[in-house]
């Protein structure tokens, strides 16, 4: 006798049609799929959008933080690099507080973006343990921080324009020169500083290497004459008064 399964067919393969998320947005990696777009997406393959688990979010999430700090790891090294050039041109000019300053942004936007990327490589950790349902707040909280934190270094993305104002004379430059130098006070550590100062010093070595060396005058052509003619006519002296 032939066993008929009362199970519906469709409820059988509902768990192998629904597409995992995390693979989903491996495979299109733009930070702009939501969770709402990828639910659809279920839906359309004939899964349950229901079963869309925290975890799934929580993956998805953290995904799209990480695509949206390489981007900005991507961009930001193009200031990073402008910078370093005008802290060059700045101790150039004998104009060490600019240099500084420059610097001093550098670091803080390089160690936003470190700080960021470590934070998330731990809520990575953290969304794939098997007892995930007793840390999810703690991972929720993780995204949300890291959510603030790339807002911040949205802002800090100003563009080339923005950086070189770190060298402006306008009264307009100089405001935004010390509006930096005011937020990064709260804001680098005491061994940023340090790093800081150490790679000012750095380039201060480099810069003076640069710089042509300083040519010794030579005095007129006119003047040489004369002083060889006073020559002469001192060791005539000595011999007319010996005759």
């Amino acid at each position: 006798m032939t066993m008929v399964s009362l199970v519906p067919r469709d409820n059988r393969r509902a768990d192998s049609r629904r597409p995992n998320l995390a693979q989903f947005h491996d495979n299109n990696p733009s930070p702009g799929h939501s969770t709402a777009i990828l639910e659809a997406v279920i839906l359309t393959m004939g899964g349950n959008a229901s079963k869309v688990t925290a975890q799934d979010k929580a993956i998805l999430d953290m995904k799209n933080q990480r695509d949206k700090l390489h981007q900005y790891q991507r961009r930001i090294s193009v200031l990073t690099d402008k910078e370093t050039e005008i802290a060059r041109q700045m101790l150039a000019k004998g104009d060490k507080k600019r240099a500084l300053l420059a610097l001093r942004r550098k670091k803080y936007q390089e160690s936003l973006l470190a700080k960021t990327d470590a934070q998330l490589a731990q809520l990575e950790k953290l969304t794939t343990d098997v007892e995930f349902a007793l840390i999810q707040k703690d991972v929720l909280f993780g995204l949300q921080q890291g959510t603030k934190v790339l807002q911040e270094i949205h802002a800090e993305m100003g563009g080339i324009e923005h950086v070189e104002k770190l060298m402006g004379e306008t009264a307009d430059a100089i405001a935004y020169q010390q509006e930096v130098s005011d937020m990064l006070g709260g804001r680098i550590s005491n061994q940023d500083e340090e790093e800081v100062e150490e790679e000012l010093l750095a380039l201060e070595a480099e810069v003076a290497q640069e710089l042509p060396s300083v040519p010794i005058a030579q005095p007129p052509v006119a003047e040489q004459r004369q002083e060889q003619e006073a020559q002469a006519e001192r060791r005539k002296q000595p011999a007319m008064l010996a005759a």
